[in-house]
């Protein structure tokens, strides 16, 4: 995609709110606003190459190489960026069959991910084939609900991580889904499963009051509503059940939302939630703007590879 076509279908497809209230507003960053931008995936599952011209609707779609052209313009923009990773990096082409994720985890690597977090496919070579991959990988792992103290991925996964960007500083935190009659015992081994909901208060707590985090974010593995269940986990109820949640980055129920849907979590404050379907198809960009007090707004859009 040429870079000016990219610009004017993301400023199409923007969205700007503030995050204490859900009417849009036309919107212009101050002079002295501080801007964040979160680009996103989830869900890439091996797709290495673009589709090819007789793919059907995802024809000419994808691919790691017009990815990288996205993110390296993106990042000339604004250079106070995080690309992040909901999970499900592994299992979907025969680059995985064949490399064992080898090549997944080098060329995120190239594209300077900053954070991933662990979906259930990333088990599929079990955790051993995913511990191997590891050196590979030239960023970070969290899940704050997966224990793995018992597990050769014991001290190799953090509950969260600060990035500080501009002067903003920033926590993530991952979370997992229960791997249990998704994943063999026999792969996940001794890994416990926690409860989301409850980790989550536990996490936003640490971030925002211990670690004074501007800006709170939660990469979910959990999934993004199950309207045939609708109070098992997922991202919506999690917005809803907890507090001081900026944004939760969704994954593995190959949700695509053309831009980030709002949720009222228990203080009635917006909480921000976006999945960008699956394949590497799309890749989502959300762009925070503090001003002086920090106080913040936020523009979110879908980006077609």
């Amino acid at each position: 995609m040429r870079r000016r076509d990219f610009l004017r279908q993301s400023s199409a497809s923007a969205t700007l709110l503030s995050l204490s209230s859900l009417s849009l507003t036309s919107f212009v960053p101050e002079t002295d606003s501080r801007q964040i931008t979160i680009l996103h995936t989830n869900d890439v599952h091996s797709h290495i190459d673009a589709f090819g011209p007789e793919s059907g609707r995802n024809s000419n779609k994808g691919g790691v190489a017009r990815r990288a052209s996205l993110i390296q313009s993106l990042r000339e923009q604004n250079p106070n960026t995080l690309l992040l990773d909901a999970g499900d990096i592994f299992q979907g082409t025969p680059y995985f069959n064949y490399y064992g994720g080898e090549l997944e985890f080098k060329l995120m690597s190239m594209l300077k991910y900053d954070l991933a977090t662990i979906g259930n496919h990333d088990f599929d070579n079990g955790i051993e084939g995913l511990y191997k991959q590891l050196p590979h990988a030239n960023f970070e792992f969290v899940s704050a609900n997966y224990d793995f103290s018992k597990t050769v991925m014991n001290e190799h996964v953090k509950p969260y991580k600060i990035f500080k960007k501009n002067g903003i500083k920033i926590g993530v935190f991952g979370l997992g889904i229960e791997l249990n009659g998704l994943v063999l015992k026999k792969q996940y081994k001794e890994t416990v499963y926690r409860d989301p909901i409850e980790i989550s208060q536990d996490m936003s707590r640490i971030l925002k009051e211990d670690e004074q985090c501007d800006l709170i974010i939660c990469l979910s593995h959990l999934g993004h509503y199950y309207k045939k269940d609708p109070n098992k986990i997922s991202d919506v109820v999690l917005a809803r059940a907890t507090k001081h949640i900026d944004l939760i980055i969704g994954g593995h129920t190959h949700t695509f939302l053309k831009k980030p849907i709002i949720e009222k979590n228990i203080l009635g404050e917006n909480v921000l939630i976006n999945q960008v379907g699956c394949y590497g198809l799309y890749m989502g960009k959300i762009d925070f703007f503090f001003d002086s007090n920090k106080s913040k707004k936020v523009r979110g859009t879908t980006i077609l590879v």
